[in-house]
């Protein structure tokens, strides 16, 4: 083999991972024998760029077909760890009575519509029978089951405050300008502080549905585990939903995202309002330093959110900064150390969401922050199902609910980058 045979070799190995393979480690494998063709192909197009002025079409294909693929391999691993993580809903260890015997009455009324058994159960815990909608509560294992997995597929609730409500509305209390606070010696009189500047942060709860449908065989069928499959239903639909609403969400009927509150540049940065950085250059990055915003993004936020921040960006905005390097020649974006790890840019983990902006003219492309204090998701607390066998024969449709809400509780810990000039 000559060596240019060997060196297209890793190359044509990174266009070519379309075979599933079959463990976890296998697929990172081989995102890694990608990632090490990306770096050969693009360093090749950047030499191009110095010593023509302009890489050729050939070399540009290539890049952009391996980092295609270092995509769909991503997307691969993160569907097979998310598919890892999908226990069974069966409990281990001893339970209560209480739990079985309400896990076993809505096993009845989902399978074949008995209700007596669920209004005994909530009539014993002091509950109401029905919200107005009807319906009755999920057992808990469905109900923390349907959490754990929304946290998995929504990236924005994984990043994340969430608090669990009784109510329909969580009020928050905010000091912005933080407490009044000072020095005083020993035995010095305590002079008094200034009475501090409290803003009131309210999170509405909001209404989430999904209606999975059966037949009654399926139901009839004892082999079925109907909650697992309630679940299975229920959870990638209020993700998608979710993971919408906690970015673009306008507040109407639905959660507030992140990039519906008002920005505005940073150097006017103000409370209520997100603070944004310009790339240079409209709907693209910086002709020279493109990079440059990323670093001023990351030192805009003060230091005790710094260390909790994460990039928020879509797969076609990180295959853009993957090309970035630094002065010494090193790629600023890394794979993850493991397959269930996350990708680092600038040593801070990037985070997948795709419903981000693609970039574009003025688009709020990338976001930087420390979500954990600068957004927060509330949750309702319980799932509802009601059973609807007449409106779709011969199905069975399951009227599933939950109430979340969702939006910006720390104005300071949550910066943008947007491609303008």
């Amino acid at each position: 083999m000559t060596m240019e045979n060997s060196m297209m070799v890793p190359h044509k190995k990174a266009l070519e991972l379309k075979a599933m393979p079959e463990t976890m480690t296998a697929a990172f494998d081989d995102f890694m024998i990608a990632f090490e063709a990306f770096k050969d192909a693009n360093d090749e197009r950047l030499e191009q760029i110095e010593t023509k002025l302009s890489a050729d079409v050939v070399t540009r294909d290539k890049v952009e077909r391996i980092n295609k693929a270092i995509d769909d391999q991503s997307k691969l691993i993160d569907q097979m760890a998310l598919k890892s993580l999908r226990p069974r809903l069966g409990r281990t260890g001893a339970a209560s009575v209480g739990a079985d015997e309400h896990k076993a009455a809505f096993d009845a009324y989902i399978r074949r519509g008995e209700e007596l058994g669920l209004r005994e159960i909530e009539a014993k815990a002091m509950s109401a029978q029905t919200s107005g909608d009807g319906g009755y509560l999920v057992p808990d294992e469905t109900d923390s089951e349907i959490g754990r997995r929304l946290s998995v597929v929504s990236p924005i609730r994984a990043l994340s405050t969430v608090r669990q409500v009784s109510g329909s509305v969580l009020k928050k209390p905010f000091a912005p300008a933080g407490m009044a606070s000072g020095w005083v010696a020993e035995t010095a009189a305590r002079p008094q502080t200034n009475t501090p500047e409290l803003a009131e942060l309210s999170f509405p709860t909001m209404e989430l549905y999904a209606m999975p449908a059966a037949t009654q065989s399926l139901l009839d069928d004892a082999a079925v585990d109907v909650e697992s499959w309630i679940s299975a239903e229920v959870d990638i639909a209020f993700a998608e939903q979710e993971g919408t609403a906690f970015v673009l969400g306008d507040g109407v009927n639905k959660p507030k995202g992140f990039l519906a509150y008002d920005t505005v540049d940073e150097a006017a940065w103000e409370w209520g309002k997100i603070g944004f950085l310009p790339t240079g250059a409209a709907g693209t990055f910086a002709a020279s330093g493109p990079s440059d915003v990323l670093i001023d993004a990351i030192y805009t936020l003060k230091a005790a959110h710094r260390q909790n921040a994460s990039f928020v960006m879509n797969r076609k905005t990180q295959g853009e900064i993957r090309k970035f390097k630094d002065a010494d020649g090193n790629y600023l974006w890394q794979p993850p150390a493991t397959a269930d790890g996350a990708a680092a840019l600038m040593g801070f983990p990037v985070t997948e969401a795709e419903d981000m902006p693609d970039i574009a003219a003025n688009a709020l492309a990338i976001a930087f922050g420390d979500f954990r204090s600068g957004y927060l998701v509330v949750d309702r607390t319980g799932v509802r199902v009601l059973r609807d066998p007449y409106s779709a024969k011969p199905y069975v449709l399951f009227y599933t609910t939950k109430r979340v809400g969702g939006g910006v509780q720390n104005f300071e810990a949550i910066k943008l980058v947007k491609f303008a000039a």
